[in-house]
C-alpha cells in the first residue's frame, strides 16, 4: 500500500499546488510560438497553440527535425522530434518567461 500512497500524493500536489499556475504554462507556451512564428525556417501557427504544448516544422528539408533536435539540446534546449519535419516543445512548472527568451535566443542563433 505504499506505493499507492507515493502515487497518491503526487496527485494530491498536482490538484492543490499546480492547477493554479497552468495558466503560467500556457502564457509561456503562446510566447513560445510567438517567438517561433517569426523565425526564418520554421512553420508553426502560433493561433493554435490552447495548452502548453507546442507543435511545429521545420520548412523544407534543409534542417531536419532531429537535427534541430540535436543542436537544440547541445545548447540546453530540450525538444522532440516527431518525424522528419515536426518537432514538439512542452512549457512545465521547471520552465519560466525567461528560459522562453533563453530558448528563442538558441534557436535564433541555430536557424542564422
Amino acid at each position: 500500500m505504499r506505493q499507492a500512497g507515493v502515487l497518491a500524493a503526487a496527485g494530491i500536489v498536482a490538484l492543490t499546488e499546480m492547477v493554479d499556475r497552468l495558466a503560467d504554462d500556457h502564457a509561456n507556451a503562446k510566447k513560445l510560438a510567438e517567438g517561433l512564428a517569426d523565425m526564418k525556417g520554421l512553420e508553426i501557427d502560433s493561433n493554435s497553440i490552447k495548452t502548453n504544448i507546442v507543435y511545429f516544422e521545420t520548412a523544407g528539408d534543409n534542417l531536419p527535425a532531429i537535427k534541430l533536435e540535436s543542436r537544440l539540446k547541445a545548447q540546453g534546449v530540450k525538444i522532440s522530434a516527431f518525424g522528419p519535419r515536426r518537432l514538439r516543445a512542452v512549457t512545465h512548472y521547471h520552465i519560466t518567461a525567461e528560459d522562453i527568451d533563453i530558448a528563442l535566443d538558441v534557436f535564433s542563433k541555430i536557424l542564422k
